[in-house]
C-alpha cells in the first residue's frame, strides 16, 4: 500500500511538471496588456495609413501566379507580417476597398463595421444558439427585424444571416423544395422558372439541395434584359397541361450584368395564381428600395423568400448577406435538427435561434457589423451613399456618350456597360480596350456578353466612389482607347 501511494504521488508530480511546461509554452497564446497596445497600435497604424492611400492607389494590379513568400514560416514579427500583407495581398488583384472598384459589383468595408467586427472577435460570443448567447442572438434578430420592415416583410416572417448571398438563397431555395415537397420522383417532373441573367449562386444551390435534375425553364426576356411575363404565364400553363409539376418562380432586383429589376409584382401575381413558390435574388439591388428608386420595386413584399447582401447594398466588408422567409415551417423544416447533448437549450423558441433556421451550426457573429454602424450613423447616410451611386451612374453614362461610346439601356439602378462602336471587329476591338484599361488599372472594369456583344460593364456600388473616382475613370478610358486605337489602327 505504502509503495502504491508512493508511486502514484510520483506519477502525480510528474503529471504537473508535464502540464506546467505546456501551460508556459501554451501561454503564448493569451497576449499581455503590454503587447496588446503594441501589436493594435501597429495594426492601427496600417489600417489608418491604408484607408488615407486609397484615393491615390491603383485599383487593380494583375496578378497571374501565387506568391510563395506567403507560405506559414513561424514565428514572424507583426512588422514583417503588415509589410508581407501590403505587397502580396494589397498591392495585388483587385482592391476591394477602393472607390476606383467599379468593376464587379462591390462589397463596402465601412470603418465603423470593422469594428463591429473586432468587437465581435474578442468577445468570440456564439451568435448561433439563443441559450449561449442571448445578446448576441437578439441583435442578430433585431437586424433580421429592420430588415423585414425595410422590405415590407411580416413580422412574422423568419430569416437568417448568412455568409452572403449563395448560402441566403440556397436557404431559400431549400424552404420552396421542402414546402412543395419535390423530392424522389417528383424532380424530374418539377419546374423552375428563372431568367438567363439570373446569378449563377441560383444553378448551383439548386444542385447542392439535390435538384440537379429538375426542369429549368429561362424566361424570354424584353429589351431592357427583363422577364417577359406573358411568355413566363404561358410556359406555366404550357407545363401544367403536359402533367408536370411547376413550383419555383425566380425574380431578380437587380441582375448582375446588368442591374435589371424584372417586372416583381407582375411576377409575384402570376406565381400566386399558380400556387408557385415566389423568390426575389435581390442581393445586389435590394436596398435601393430606400431610395427615389422604390417604386421599381413594386411587388417585391409579396415574395415567399426574398434575399439581399448588407455586404452589397450597405456598404459592409465582404461576408454579410440575409434571407427572409415567410412560411417559418418549411425553413424549420428544412434546418431543424436535434441532438442530446443541445438539451439545455431546446426551451427556447425554435426560430429565436439561428441554427435552427440555417445549415450553420458555428456561426459568426455577423449581426455586430450591420448593428453597431446603423446604431452609430443612423439610416440617413446609407441612403444619402445609395442615391449619389444613381446620379454617379446617369453622370459616368453621359460622359461616356461624349467620348464617342455607345451606352446599353437606361439602367435600373447603379451597373450599366457600354462599348466604343468601331466599324469592323467591335467585340475584338472592345476585347482590346479591356485589356489597355486592366493594364491601366487606375479604376477597376470588368467585362461581360450581352446579346454576343463584348461590353465592358460599371458597377457603382462602393460608399467610396465619388464624382472624383468617376472623372479619374473617364481619363483612364480615353487613355485607353488612344492607345488601342494606335494600336488596331483605327
Amino acid at each position: 500500500m505504502f509503495i502504491f501511494v508512493v508511486m502514484k504521488y510520483s506519477f502525480m508530480q510528474e503529471l504537473i511538471v508535464k502540464i506546467k511546461e505546456q501551460e508556459k509554452i501554451a501561454n503564448q497564446l493569451e497576449v499581455n496588456l503590454s503587447d496588446r497596445k503594441q501589436l493594435l497600435d501597429k495594426v492601427s497604424a496600417f489600417a489608418n495609413q491604408f484607408i488615407e492611400e486609397l484615393p491615390n492607389s491603383t485599383s487593380f494590379t494583375a496578378t497571374t501566379k501565387a506568391s510563395d513568400k506567403l507560405a506559414i514560416k513561424t514565428p514572424i514579427s507583426i512588422e514583417a507580417l503588415i509589410k508581407l500583407y501590403q505587397s502580396e495581398v494589397i498591392d495585388t488583384g483587385i482592391k476591394a476597398a477602393s472607390g476606383g472598384h467599379v468593376g464587379y459589383i462591390p462589397g463596402g468595408g465601412i470603418y465603423t463595421a470593422a469594428l463591429g467586427d473586432f468587437l465581435a472577435a474578442i468577445s468570440n460570443e456564439y451568435a448561433g444558439v439563443f441559450y449561449a448567447s442571448p445578446g448576441a442572438v437578439t441583435i442578430e434578430n433585431e437586424v433580421i427585424n429592420w430588415l423585414k420592415d425595410v422590405f415590407s416583410f411580416p413580422k412574422t416572417a423568419v430569416g437568417n444571416l448568412a455568409s452572403g448571398g449563395s448560402i441566403s438563397n440556397l436557404i431559400a431555395l431549400a424552404a420552396a423544395r421542402d414546402k412543395h415537397q419535390i423530392k424522389n420522383e417528383k424532380i424530374t417532373k418539377s419546374v423552375v422558372y428563372l431568367s438567363a441573367q439570373v446569378h449563377h449562386c441560383i444553378q448551383k444551390a439548386l444542385k447542392i439541395i439535390g435538384l440537379e435534375d429538375v426542369i429549368i425553364r429561362y424566361i424570354d426576356l424584353d429589351e431592357n434584359h427583363k422577364i417577359n411575363t406573358a411568355i413566363l404565364e404561358q410556359l406555366i400553363k404550357t407545363d401544367k397541361s403536359n402533367g408536370l409539376r411547376p413550383f419555383l418562380v425566380i425574380a431578380s432586383a437587380g441582375t448582375t450584368d446588368t442591374g435589371a429589376i424584372d417586372p416583381l409584382a407582375e411576377i409575384g401575381n402570376i406565381a400566386h395564381q399558380h400556387n408557385l413558390w415566389f423568390h426575389v435574388d435581390a442581393a445586389y439591388g435590394g436596398f435601393f428600395v430606400m431610395t427615389s428608386k422604390k417604386h421599381l420595386f413594386e411587388g417585391m413584399e409579396t415574395a415567399d423568400s426574398l434575399v439581399v447582401d448588407p455586404h452589397k447594398g450597405m456598404f459592409l466588408p465582404y461576408g454579410l448577406g440575409a434571407v427572409l422567409v415567410k412560411d417559418k415551417e418549411a425553413l424549420l423544416h428544412s434546418n431543424l435538427y436535434t441532438a442530446n447533448y443541445m438539451q439545455d437549450a431546446m426551451g427556447d423558441e425554435l426560430t429565436n435561434s439561428p441554427a435552427n433556421v440555417s445549415p450553420e451550426l458555428t456561426k459568426h457573429f455577423r449581426g455586430l457589423r450591420l448593428w453597431l454602424p446603423l446604431q452609430l450613423h443612423g439610416v440617413k447616410p446609407f441612403i444619402a451613399c445609395l442615391e449619389e451611386k444613381l446620379l454617379l451612374t446617369t453622370y459616368f453614362r453621359e460622359q461616356l456618350v461624349e467620348q464617342g461610346f455607345e451606352v446599353g439601356p437606361e439602367p435600373d439602378l447603379s451597373v450599366s456597360y457600354f462599348w466604343y462602336p468601331a466599324k469592323e471587329n467591335a467585340n475584338e476591338f472592345n476585347k482590346k480596350l479591356m485589356e489597355h484599361i486592366h493594364q491601366d488599372g487606375s479604376v477597376f472594369l470588368s467585362s461581360t456578353v450581352v446579346n454576343e456583344k463584348f461590353v465592358i460593364r460599371m458597377a457603382i456600388l462602393s460608399f467610396r466612389t465619388k464624382f472624383a473616382t468617376i472623372d479619374k475613370a473617364l481619363a483612364m478610358i480615353k487613355r485607353s482607347l488612344e492607345k488601342t486605337k494606335q494600336e488596331l489602327g483605327k
